[in-house]
């Protein structure tokens, strides 16, 4: 009888995309030089805003804020007894995001977010402080971490992370850039993309092919925040409804090749394990028009493509939206 011989793993199918450069994250690295401040109390002096009162006592004018149930336009009166948050408070620079602030903490950026109270759009500004919260991170080896490239190692992308914090933040004088019409024209990764305001259709199917994994908890318990649709490969994955596209790439490894599009109403489409990406990030897409081609990259089990419906930050069962057929 004839041995059986181990058959080694398929290797991962590589992932094309368009000339781009590389990510905003990636490009402008962040220096953890965070402040810690104790908690005060801060006496309001004639001519003194709630910026100017964050300014002198190195907290975040919106924690300022929340603490003393502040809110717009944040008017301040003169001897107003100002309560103000400690708490360790990095000053965010233009075309710092909250990604590469997050690496450089070694933290979570989903903790920052909710640590600073972060809604939509998740857009930082230049000259913003926002609180840090404590980290208990060790390495393999059980020591605190101290190096830039060992807390960039601890930080694992995901999509919530691209939606939240992918995008730079604003200098004072500048504004969202508008979006392309065509993948010809590469918007700089330092150019905050201005998303759609409205969701202007219902969505229709990316591809026709057989849902093989449902939205929701599995059998062994994992999550899957989306479906899986088994296609062939090469399949034209379409945009599910009109949009902006916010993130094209292969930096969230089990995803392989990924293009997450803003839709507006708070909704976003997510579309992964593509083999060949045919968008670029801040480009216009209308419904049903090409965003990829389908394929078995990251962790695919075969050809098929991931997709994900958004609403906010809260993924949404596809199968509740899309046509039934």
């Amino acid at each position: 009888m004839a041995e059986a011989v181990a058959q080694a793993p398929a290797p991962r199918q590589p992932v094309s995309t368009l000339p781009a450069p590389r990510p905003s994250w990636e490009l402008r690295p962040v220096t953890p030089d965070a402040r810690a401040i104790p908690d005060t109390t801060y006496i309001v002096r004639p001519g003194d805003t709630l910026r100017a009162v964050a300014d002198r006592t190195g907290s975040g004018s919106e924690a300022i804020a929340r603490a003393n149930g502040l809110s717009a336009p944040f008017v301040i009166r003169t001897g107003q007894r100002l309560t103000i948050p400690g708490g360790r408070y990095h000053l965010v620079r233009s075309g710092e995001s909250g990604i590469a602030i997050a690496r450089a903490y070694g933290i979570e950026w989903s903790r920052i977010v909710e640590a600073n109270g972060l809604t939509e759009p998740f857009v930082l500004r230049a000259g913003q402080r926002i609180v840090i919260p404590d980290t208990a991170v060790a390495s393999a080896s059980g020591a605190p971490m101290t190096s830039a490239a060992e807390r960039a190692a601890a930080f694992k992308l995901d999509v919530d992370d691209i939606l939240t914090g992918g995008e730079p933040a604003l200098a004072s004088n500048q504004a969202p850039a508008r979006p392309s019409a065509t993948p010809r024209r590469v918007l700089p990764p330092t150019a905050v993309v201005a998303a759609p305001t409205r969701l202007s259709s219902g969505f229709a199917w990316p591809v026709d092919g057989r849902v093989v994994k449902r939205f929701g908890a599995g059998s062994s318990g994992e999550r899957n925040d989306g479906i899986k649709i088994a296609v062939p490969i090469g399949t034209p994955i379409k945009a599910t409804a009109d949009g902006v596209v916010a993130y094209v790439g292969d930096g969230i490894a089990a995803l392989g090749g990924l293009v997450i599009v803003k839709h507006g109403d708070g909704w976003t489409s997510v579309y992964g394990h593509a083999s060949k990406l045919m968008v670029q990030r801040g480009q216009s897409v209308k419904r049903g028009q090409t965003l990829a081609l389908s394929g078995q990259t990251g962790f695919a089990d075969r050809p098929e493509l991931h997709f994900e419906l958004r609403r906010g930050r809260a993924p949404v069962d596809p199968l509740s939206r899309l046509p039934s057929r």
